[in-house]
């Protein structure tokens, strides 16, 4: 089908592509959402060391995932071009890089002691911290691959199968999250050693049965997902080309959020507990988000490799409008419901005086929340649909550029020098993402992006 004829099938075909991609997010957003509690009802040092080291880890991954999941983008330009004969080559390229990723971010599970070291966080925390950071990076491959391996059914649209997949790593995580952490059915009781190993098994499930679903014969004769293994030269330089950049602006996004989270943690115990939660919180409204913005991608993607520039525009205001229709009463629920959310989060440890402490920032946190989640809907959309074209060097120097000048920059001065607290580090970050949504519409607006290609013999973005 072409792009064009499947344009005209309008907000039915960005539901069909994204609905299973926000429910894929909504299982991954479960998980989180389901640790934080577990970890939060476990212990204040659980919950303080867990977003910290989460998004250490994940600033350390970032930057292979973010380079794995141009994959995605290669296969879609190819369906939209009508190469099938492709697919199998642009997943293996992402498959060898995948393996030699993983071998490099196990090897840096050893910085776990100096990171958190140099974070200047509580002792207890910081234990906690160096444990969970360690274990995630130890079982890191498996993200990356499902980055990789995930794009051979959403670049082609057919993303019911990655939510299909998720789903059931979803399953295998909680209850195990849960009997791994508190020492339930049988299972030691090891607090956050056993969520993060819990989070490693569900994240090698879901390789293994993506696996399963594309090795088949059947793929293997519409695809070659069997025997185009080996290492192309040109097409693996075109997927460094264009992956690297995703890479590293994935790595800055994080980075630039795991400077702020270590930063909010020197301000005190209480800020980066209260800071922690309202992220989890966050997740809720980010990682659909996420899946519409993954649409974006695999329309915009499928739209230019068939040569219709038109169709890809189309396609990226009807999702920008379901988004911001989505967007909108989550933030009035952050806004009108703070309490009965924060009280998910109620360490068991912790006296009613702390609570209350916690409680009174975190409903504030929350208000800064629903106002950037709105700028964030426009940002993440206008993102993804730039990043289906392969504007990838963009993207890398414009969130580059703002993380360092609107939020790390400021909140550093701030927090180290003039000793602000925890509103004034979070006014920063509003503003980091209001500047980056604006620097996306501009591109976006600007058009260059409908001339962009990253399959063989389309223009060089």
């Amino acid at each position: 089908m072409s792009s064009s004829a499947a344009s005209r099938g309008g907000y039915r075909r960005v539901f069909a592509i994204g609905l299973p991609l926000v429910a894929s997010m909504g299982t991954t957003t479960i998980m989180q959402f389901t640790d934080r509690v577990f970890l939060g009802n476990s212990s204040v040092d659980a919950i303080a060391a867990a977003v910290p080291a989460g998004i250490a880890a994940l600033a350390f991954l970032s930057f292979f995932i973010g380079t794995a999941s141009y994959v995605g983008v290669f296969i879609a330009q190819y369906t939209g071009a009508s190469r099938p004969e492709r697919v199998g080559a642009a997943l293996w390229q992402g498959i060898w890089f995948c393996l030699a990723a993983g071998l490099v971010t196990a090897g840096c599970s050893s910085l776990a002691g100096p990171l958190f070291a140099l974070a200047g966080h509580a002792p207890s925390v910081a234990a906690n911290e160096e444990t969970y950071f360690r274990i995630l990076m130890l079982g890191g491959v498996f993200g990356i691959l499902d980055a990789a391996l995930s794009g051979f059914f959403s670049g082609r649209g057919l993303t019911r199968a990655v939510m299909l997949v998720n789903l059931a790593g979803a399953i295998l995580n909680v209850p195990l999250d849960y009997a791994l952490i508190y020492g339930a059915w049988g299972f030691p009781e090891m607090g956050i050693a056993g969520a993060a190993l819990a989070t490693v098994a569900g994240g090698a499930v879901s390789t293994l049965l993506f696996g399963v679903l594309i090795f088949t014969r059947a793929n293997e004769r519409a695809f070659r997902v069997r025997s185009a293994f080996a290492p192309d030269r040109d097409l693996f330089g075109r997927l460094m080309r264009y992956g690297l950049p995703g890479g590293v602006q994935f790595f800055l996004d994080i980075f630039a959020f795991t400077v702020f989270v270590f930063l909010v943690g020197r301000i005190g115990r209480a800020e980066l507990a209260a800071t922690n939660i309202v992220f989890s919180i966050n997740a809720l409204a980010f990682l659909p988000m996420v899946g519409f913005s993954v649409a974006a991608s695999i329309m915009v993607g499928q739209a230019l490799g068939a040569n219709d520039p038109d169709a890809a525009h189309r396609d990226t205001m009807r999702t920008l409008r379901l988004t911001l229709g989505y967007m909108t009463p989550v933030a009035l629920v952050f806004v009108l419901l703070p309490g009965p959310l924060l009280a998910l989060f109620r360490p068991r440890d912790l006296d009613a005086a702390g609570y209350a402490a916690i409680v009174a920032s975190g409903k504030t946190l929350l208000r800064f929340v629903a106002v950037y989640s709105v700028f964030d809907a426009v940002g993440m959309i206008l993102f993804g649909a730039l990043k289906g074209a392969g504007d990838s060097r963009y993207l890398m120097w414009s969130m580059g550029g703002a993380a360092t000048v609107a939020m790390i920059v400021p909140t550093y001065v701030a927090v180290e020098c003039f000793g602000a607290g925890v509103n004034t580090a979070w006014v920063f970050l509003t503003a980091y993402i209001v500047v980056l949504a604006g620097l996306m519409w501009l591109r976006y607006r600007g058009g260059k992006w409908r001339a962009m290609r990253v399959i063989e013999g389309g223009k060089k973005a």
